[in-house]
């Protein structure tokens, strides 16, 4: 394995160079987009001497800014990791809680979603800032040129000449692989043919969607013509035709097939199940289908967990690399030997099924007690061997009460009597002495 040149960051100086500063930004390119402009965009982006990215970030732009259910699965599966309870542990195993609050600020959180952008993106890339202060800035994807290590000051650059060496730079955090384009690579074609289905269904509705006029005039009537004219232009907006009565007209709109444009409708819905497999995974989670159903929906809501418990281990690994907890050293935050780690939510339903099996197979065979820590999410305390020997010793008295309170009444030992006791004085006294008793309130 090669070693990583890349210098190690010290504390941050005033006199150490911005590198956004010097970029040249220019806004994302909002023209037509079509599916000819994404072929051309992907065989820019994959040249093998001069790969540029900028066509395709300019078309994710479009896509995921004007598609409404594109940008709300990206949102979700963003969430679902943002939501998780990420905490930072010392060496010792000690939640250190300095480190836990920032991951959880503003500043911590969006540092998160730009790790998990570059899961659609291909990459993503952040600068952070000179000072005492944890904070960064976003540099623009379309200035990074990951296959030549450089970011660029022109997004049509590839030159070293005109642009700065990543691995130079301490401070500068490039995240993600070098061939890979992202998610929303898969996503665009369904995103551009969906953007192009709205706009038929809407001039579909402009025409159908209202009744239409129509008037027939004698073709010689000039004056006929010109009031009729006049009628339908002070009669309303909706759609109007004057034809003669010597002319054929036939309105050829396509309602044998598509009487209620449902065609559109059914097209829009294919594109979006597309989308949200390639990005969720799954289909139920976001939308039902007609034979969805519970065990379909619980199906489908299991695979996208496993997505889920995927991009937490992305997170964990990119908050963990050496590049990242020095940066964190640098701002004087102690990592020294501590990982980041997800404190993970426990499925109750599936946990109540693993104990009941665990509590089987633990009847058959010894199950070590680290076990039932790591599964079912208890904390291990402290003074555990103290506190199982103790647990161990109360057993043997425990049993014994137990052993007690079990046991039947006729099985209980009564004390043994002497037979000499019935015929000794002192019995017989007692017993003539209750009968005198008994006689002389009977006298009385």
């Amino acid at each position: 394995m090669a070693k990583n040149t890349r210098p190690r960051p010290q504390k941050p100086t005033a006199q150490q160079t911005v590198i956004i500063q010097d970029i040249s930004l220019v806004s994302p390119d909002r023209g037509r987009k079509d599916i000819q402009s994404l072929k051309n965009s992907v065989i820019s982006a994959e040249s093998i001497h001069f790969p540029n990215r900028v066509l395709l970030y300019d078309l994710y732009h479009d896509v995921v800014s004007m598609d409404g259910f594109l940008g709300g699965i990206i949102e979700k599966r963003i969430n679902s990791v943002l939501n998780k309870k990420l905490k930072f542990l010392d060496k010792e195993g000690n939640e250190n809680k300095d480190i836990t609050k920032l991951m959880r600020s503003k500043s911590g959180r969006a540092l998160i979603k730009k790790i998990l952008e570059s899961i659609f993106w291909g990459i993503s890339g952040v600068e952070f800032k000179i000072g005492d202060k944890f904070c960064f800035e976003e540099i623009e994807r379309k200035h990074i040129k990951p296959e030549k290590g450089l970011i660029a000051k022109n997004q049509w650059s590839i030159s070293k000449d005109d642009g700065f060496k990543i691995d130079e730079m301490p401070f500068v955090w490039v995240i993600g692989e070098k061939k890979d384009l992202g998610l929303l690579l898969g996503c665009s074609m369904y995103a551009i043919y969906k953007r192009g289905n709205f706009g038929d269904w809407a001039q579909y509705v402009e025409i159908f969607g209202q009744p239409v006029r129509i008037m027939e005039y004698d073709a010689y009537d000039t004056q006929t013509k010109e009031e009729l004219k006049k009628i339908l232009n002070e009669s309303g907006n909706s759609l109007a035709m004057m034809i003669p009565k010597q002319a054929t007209f036939q309105m050829l709109d396509g309602k044998a097939s598509n009487g209620d444009g449902k065609l559109q409708g059914e097209f829009k819905a294919a594109c979006n199940e597309e989308m949200a497999i390639k990005i969720l995974g799954n289909t139920e989670t976001t939308s039902a289908s007609k034979s969805s159903g519970y065990a379909q929906s619980k199906e489908h809501g299991e695979q996208q967990d496993e997505i889920i418990a995927s991009d937490l281990i992305l997170v964990e690994n990119e908050l963990n690399s050496e590049h990242f907890l020095n940066i964190l050293k640098s701002y004087g935050y102690d990592v020294e030997g501590g990982e980041f780690e997800y404190e993970l939510e426990l499925n109750l339903a599936k946990l109540k099924i693993k104990l009941e099996i665990d509590l089987k197979v633990s009847e058959k065979v010894p199950v070590d007690d680290d076990h039932w820590y790591d599964n079912y999410g208890i904390a291990k305390p402290k003074n555990y061997e103290a506190l199982k020997k103790k647990m161990e010793e109360s057993k043997i008295p425990f049993q014994i009460t137990e052993e007690k309170q079990h046991q039947k009444p006729f099985e209980k030992k009564l004390p043994k009597e002497d037979l000499a006791d019935f015929v000794s004085p002192n019995f017989l006294d007692k017993i003539l002495k209750s009968v005198a008793d008994f006689f002389d309130h009977a006298r009385r």
